[in-house]
């Protein structure tokens, strides 16, 4: 495989997890640092609808940051992120894809949405947080006894969520949720994805 060139933006939850997908497998990777006000052309060009990531590889484009990490684990999986094709990663990822994220969006932006509280937008959040509190009861992460691509692909957004109000987030009762979070936070994978790329 020669070297893979991803367009990326480091605080993007989209581009994090593409970045965790490509590191963990392994696979030869230059990271371009994208400035969102000014994309550069040759990413364009690649991809017109302007979105990190961007991932160029073999003559191959993938925009899509789920479509780039499963490209990724398909060369290389060495700890089952896949959990052996276990349909229910790919459910629980398309919850926090399709719903929790539309909640973090209103929750994080209340002000661009002011016809229902901060507050409403965040209890509407909290339906998924409480979900992931369930299944953290009887281990320490989501699907399985060890990391899948479930709890990759949807701890950058709880991490967003988190992150709106610390304070708050901190004295939930979503105690599983905060320690399977803080795992996220300290693991070496995460450390290393979210180190500062130099800017193009």
């Amino acid at each position: 495989m020669s070297e893979a060139l991803l367009y990326s933006f480091r605080r993007c939850p989209y581009a994090m997890r593409a970045r965790l997908a490509l590191r963990y497998c392994g696979v030869p990777l230059r990271i371009v640092e994208v400035s969102l006000k000014a994309k550069p052309a040759e990413m364009l060009a690649l991809s017109p609808k302007g979105t990190v990531p961007v991932l160029s590889v073999d003559g191959r484009v993938i925009d899509e940051s789920l479509d780039i990490m499963r490209w990724a684990l398909a060369q290389n999986d060495p700890q089952d992120w896949l959990l052996q094709g276990d349909p229910a990663v790919l459910a629980l990822i398309a919850e926090n894809d399709l719903g929790f994220k539309h909640h973090l969006n209103r929750y994080k932006y209340a002000e661009r949405y002011p016809e229902r509280p901060m507050e409403a937008y965040r209890a509407d959040g909290e339906v998924f947080l409480q979900k992931l509190e369930a299944l953290l009861a009887d281990r320490a992460y989501l699907l399985a006894e060890h990391p899948s691509l479930a709890d990759m692909a949807v701890a950058p957004f709880v991490r967003q969520f988190a992150h709106v109000d610390r304070e708050w987030f901190a004295r939930t009762s979503y105690r599983r949720v905060q320690a399977w979070l803080q795992w996220f936070l300290d693991s070496p994978l995460f450390i290393a994805v979210m180190a500062k790329p130099e800017s193009v």
